[in-house]
């Protein structure tokens, strides 16, 4: 099979370096930057004027170069290409489909090499020096064909996900108002204790204990793919105040404050860094109301408006045990709780299919582009 350079297909497009005092949130032209690319759409504006050859449109290809070297298709309709990002525009020779699944390949095995102090930076020298195997042109289109079907699909189990999480919102907030007692989470909490404020000791062994950051605490669920793990002593020194349980609520206090998890069985917990714990009395509150309770719009407004001015975002203990909250009856609570129960099965029927479909797709990116 042929293999060429990168330059030998596509034309490789570096953006213009707008003027920083001109940016705007709301008047102009948005303008894509590196924070953009993945997310695909831009808060930020210019009023500057530039050659028309720096517009985008949706479709185009685009590489952040710097940080983590991401590709994407912009989706944020017409923009303008800011520097440090670059744009690659395909010639007749290569499918551009195809062009898009090999690059981040190339691009992880780049910043994989590339050595750092804060920031990674790509240079144009990396990007002209990626080689890409090159098959006629109808073989490009198949391996392209089947390799958007495989992302459709898992584009669509994620949508259903999606779809779930907001029917579990939806019917939260239909079964439960302000009509019920207001309560505070310490009065429906037999404890609310804050994490240890020490970094702990990891072991590194996954067959140790489970010491959940606010990294792990992912959209109400628990990320395993970045735990990390402490050795019995340190266990037992970061349980001191409490042993997590199951049904227990661990709580992100600091950064992105506001997500929790309810702790499963199976594990001896400990609470890692910026975290903190809220064990539901059974006789008054399920782990499960709570734990909406805990994630829902009013809470998140109650720890926000603790934070006015606060230069590091935080929620102390002292606003976690205030927060305000109705209280509906038990046998209320424990009828939302089969319906989020009946959910999750469907959830984890659906996030069985994705990971199949992402470890296909991975099988055949390693068979097309090894």
């Amino acid at each position: 099979m042929m293999e060429v350079k990168l330059p030998g297909v596509c034309r490789l497009q570096y953006g213009f370096a707008f003027d920083s005092a001109q940016f705007s949130t709301t008047t102009g032209t948005p303008l894509v930057r590196i924070r953009d690319i993945l997310r695909g759409y831009s808060e930020t504006y210019t009023t500057e004027t530039c050659s028309d050859e720096y517009i985008v449109d949706n479709g185009d290809l685009l590489i952040g170069m710097d940080g983590e070297f991401n590709i994407a298709r912009w989706q944020g309709s017409r923009a303008l290409l800011n520097q440090r990002v670059c744009r690659l525009i395909p010639s007749s020779k290569i499918d551009a489909d195809y062009l898009y699944y090999f690059m981040p390949q190339a691009l992880k095995r780049i910043e994989n090499q590339t050595p750092f102090v804060t920031v990674k930076h790509l240079s144009a020298k990396q990007l002209n020096s990626i080689v890409i195997p090159l098959p006629a042109l109808d073989i490009q289109h198949r391996i392209s064909s089947v390799l958007d079907r495989a992302s459709d699909l898992i584009s669509l189990r994620k949508r259903q996900l999606a779809k779930l999480d907001e029917l579990v919102k939806a019917r939260f907030v239909e079964m439960f108002h302000d009509d019920y007692p207001i309560v505070s989470a310490n009065f429906v909490c037999s404890h609310i204790v804050d994490c240890p404020h020490s970094t702990p000791k990891y072991d590194g062994i996954a067959l140790a204990y489970p010491s959940i950051r606010t990294s792990e605490i992912k959209n109400g669920r628990i990320d395993w793919g970045s735990m990390k793990y402490v050795d019995y002593s340190e266990y037992l020194e970061r349980t001191k105040r409490l042993v997590p349980i199951a049904g227990d609520i661990v709580y992100a206090r600091e950064g992105t404050y506001g997500d929790c998890v309810i702790l499963p069985a199976g594990s001896n917990f400990c609470l890692g860094q910026r975290t903190m714990l809220f064990r539901p009395d059974r006789n008054k509150c399920t782990s499960i109301y709570l734990h909406q309770v805990l994630r829902s719009d009013p809470v998140k407004q109650q720890a926000d408006k603790s934070n006015a001015g606060s230069t590091v975002p935080h929620v102390n203990i002292a606003d976690a045990k205030n927060f305000k909250f109705p209280l509906p009856p038990l046998k209320l609570q424990n009828q939302y709780g089969n319906f989020v129960e009946q959910i999750d099965k469907s959830r984890l029927t659906i996030q069985q299919s994705l990971a199949k479909l992402e470890v296909l797709k991975k099988a055949l990116m390693q068979e097309y582009f090894g």
